[in-house]
């Protein structure tokens, strides 16, 4: 017990680390003694943990995104037939919590492998939920489950970007989530304000 809190202690240093010094200085300049001298943890326990520090930026998006996926859990079990806000949400007040983390990883630091990792693993998650809901209300998808779920985390993603970088976000959570569902029920021409065409 005490081995496992030593661990998890140990690992949480360095991901603060590997946060902060991201932002400071970019992941490209970092070495794993800047990593390990800001942690305050011994290059030989980094080692015992990690490769390098590419394999520590993955565990520190895996565990962003398994936190991440039990929140959405919960609230993407709520209905039957299709897009409450509720995830959406609770990604947004994740990603509130989260902040740096997600700004890291959103801006594509470490040549860009955790985004891929965060949009691949959405991705997989959003398509597996619009083929359960259209099996679910048997109902036949218009577009193909995999394409869709594309389009509609790359626009998660991309708001994600957009709200997690400013100090205070440009709208609150509730409101995007309101306008986001609009969005969804309507589509890009009513969103542009004109009225369906003929």
């Amino acid at each position: 017990m005490a081995e496992d809190r030593r661990i998890r202690k140990t690992r949480r240093a360095l991901r603060d680390a590997l946060v902060a010094l991201v932002l400071e200085r970019g992941f490209t300049a970092l070495s794993v003694e800047d990593i390990t001298q800001r942690a305050d943890v011994a290059r030989a326990t980094f080692y015992s943990h990690f490769r390098d520090k590419d394999e520590l930026f993955a565990r520190v998006t895996r565990d962003l995104l398994d936190e991440l996926d039990e929140r959405l859990r919960p609230a993407m079990a709520e209905t039957a037939v299709g897009f409450t806000g509720r995830p959406v949400l609770e990604m947004l007040r994740h990603a509130r919590q989260e902040r740096d983390l997600y700004r890291i990883v959103l801006r594509g630091e470490g040549d860009g492998k955790p985004l891929r990792m965060f949009t691949e693993a959405c991705a997989r998650v959003a398509a597996q939920e619009f083929r359960g809901r259209s099996e679910r209300n048997d109902v036949k998808p218009r577009i193909d489950a995999d394409l869709l779920a594309r389009v509609w985390v790359g626009e998660q993603v991309s708001v994600l970007q957009w709200w997690v970088e400013h100090e205070t976000p440009p709208l609150p959570a509730e409101e995007v989530v309101r306008m986001l569902l609009d969005f969804a029920l309507h589509g890009r021409y009513w969103a542009t304000g004109f009225d369906r065409p003929e």
